[in-house]
């Protein structure tokens, strides 16, 4: 970023500014700041009064260190721990009292928050799995937990699209930018959109390629397979149909019933851990052809091992592409797309259904 990125500005405060004034607007007892790379500046230019600042040396070690370094200054009669990034500062105060309020009316272990179907942050945590987190190292944030805990967790649907909101790259500050300038039409926004209103993907006679995520390899999967005439519709909360012109249509709602009946779909998951089980699900009640996860063997295991102890049966799970593609030694976003597609191109034409010609 060319800074520390909890010192980047918006409407004229740091973005570490706008998440301190969040929690002192809401109903948190204490505060807990642990800082790392860059400690002593962003102790100048942020107002830390009323908050506890904490060290955490080994934070060039990963996330991981640094919950472990503030779940271990929790006071010890609070019950719970609110994890809040601070790289996200439209989360609003009431969204934090609705997850604690939720958290003394459910006793859940852990409570997540989803915006239309789409898991965000921040993540509360019941003092029972205090000890897990103390176990974390490397780079792994407190998501490495969820699939340990599958009946203890409360997916709660908050109306506040802050909770997706983050930055991790330059282009993400502008898109929350733009997100804070449109809060009055945010209802708009969100509501599903198709170029033509009168056409719909599903009654196409071509395949249909449903990508879940709009990562660089999302759009080059899409780029992809516009030319082999794919009809292609994007899952993703925040995309607009005109930010990515190969797109059919975009639905921004996680609900796959929205996508009508399909025999010809294939499903890509490619959210980066927002929504990787339920979409996964998703597909699979929707007898796609091909569902597939873009991810390493090892998160995707851990996916399927949650779904499994949800209930879905393991015939199902065996057919889920996990790692998605065929192995060609894939390197960066549009390799990864490459080989994704060479395996839906090489599934379908075994089933005898090659591309479509005219």
């Amino acid at each position: 970023m060319g800074m520390p990125k909890q010192l980047l500005r918006l409407d004229n405060r740091p973005l570490l500014q706008h998440v301190l004034d969040t929690l002192r607007a809401s109903d948190v007892k204490e505060i807990i700041v642990v800082l790392g790379s860059s400690a002593e500046l962003i102790q100048r230019e942020v107002e830390l009064l009323g908050a506890r600042v904490v060290l955490n040396e080994n934070y060039h070690q990963g996330m991981g260190t640094s919950l472990k370094v503030g779940i271990s200054t929790v006071a010890s009669d609070s019950d719970s721990a609110l994890i809040v990034l601070a790289d996200q500062p439209l989360v609003r105060a009431s969204t934090l009292n609705v997850l604690m309020a939720e958290h003394r009316r459910s006793k859940a272990e852990i409570v997540v928050p989803t915006y239309r179907g789409f898991r965000g942050n921040p993540v509360l945590l019941d003092r029972a799995v205090f000890a897990e987190v103390m176990q974390l190292s490397g780079d792994i944030g407190c998501r490495a937990v969820f699939g340990d805990h599958p009946q203890g967790i409360v997916k709660l649907p908050i109306d506040d699209i802050g909770i997706l909101l983050d930055i991790d790259r330059k282009e993400d500050l502008e898109a929350l930018r733009r997100a804070g300038d449109r809060a009055g039409s945010e209802q708009t926004l969100m509501e599903r959109t198709f170029k033509d209103p009168q056409a719909s993907p599903s009654g196409s006679d071509y395949p249909e390629l449903v990508i879940v995520g709009r990562d660089e390899m999302a759009i080059a999967l899409a780029k992809l397979a516009k030319v082999l005439r794919f009809t292609i519709t994007i899952v993703d909360p925040l995309l607009t149909i005109d930010e990515l012109s190969d797109a059919d249509r975009v639905l921004r709602d996680l609900n796959f019933a929205a996508l009508g009946d399909k025999t010809d779909r294939h499903v890509v998951v490619a959210s980066r851990g927002s929504c990787d089980e339920e979409a996964i699900e998703q597909a699979l009640h929707a007898r796609s052809a091909y569902v597939a996860l873009v991810a390493n063997r090892k998160r995707g295991e851990e996916v399927l091992r949650g779904l499994q102890r949800k209930g879905v049966p393991q015939e199902r799970l065996a057919g889920v592409r996990v790692p998605a593609g065929v192995r060609i030694g894939a390197q960066g976003p549009e390799e990864i797309a490459l080989s994704v597609l060479a395996e839906i191109v090489s599934l379908r034409n075994q089933r005898g259904k090659g591309p479509q010609t005219n």
